[in-house]
């Protein structure tokens, strides 16, 4: 009864050619890191990709100009070049598409952010205003009650000559 039973069940298990280790570190690299360096890679990370289809857009374009050259061409020079004109297109279509869905990660991404970091902002923003507010209000009262002492002494000093 004590036996395991047998199934056709895959386990995961790790490879005698694995190496563990080296996702191991990448991991704890990623702990290692603080907030705002975890945020430029990310910002990194998203700028190589908009530049990677900005530069296939650019790079579709250049060929696509350089396909439509005007001059003496045989029917194959022309299906060739047809192919061509239609491959490129498609690949600025899907860099395109690619593009539009970063966009859209980037828009939710910014919708659906970290609520409480940005109450944390308002909240501390608002502390520092407070502060700021309660400086300015003993410093109003202190130069008031100077302007006040100043005054009554001046009164006291006519009443008395």
């Amino acid at each position: 009864m004590s036996e395991i039973p047998q199934t056709d069940v895959s386990r995961p298990s790790a490879l005698p050619t694995a190496n563990l280790l080296q996702r191991g570190s990448t991991l704890q690299s990623l702990v290692d890191q603080n907030s705002s360096e975890y945020l430029d890679a990310i910002e990194e990370e998203w700028n190589k990709k908009v530049d990677l289809e900005v530069e296939t857009l650019v790079d579709g374009m250049v060929d696509l100009v350089s396909l439509a050259s005007i001059g003496d061409k045989d029917k194959f020079r022309m299906a060739q070049e047809a192919f061509q004109a239609q491959s490129r297109a498609e690949s600025m279509v899907r860099a395109a598409n690619s593009l539009l869905s970063i966009t859209h990660s980037m828009k939710l991404l910014l919708l659906l952010s970290d609520e409480s970091q940005i109450s944390q902002r308002r909240d501390a923003e608002l502390k520092a205003v407070r502060k700021e507010k309660s400086e300015a209000r003993q410093k109003v009262a202190a130069l008031l009650d100077e302007l006040l002492s100043s005054s009554q002494a001046c009164a006291e000093n006519r009443t008395n000559s």
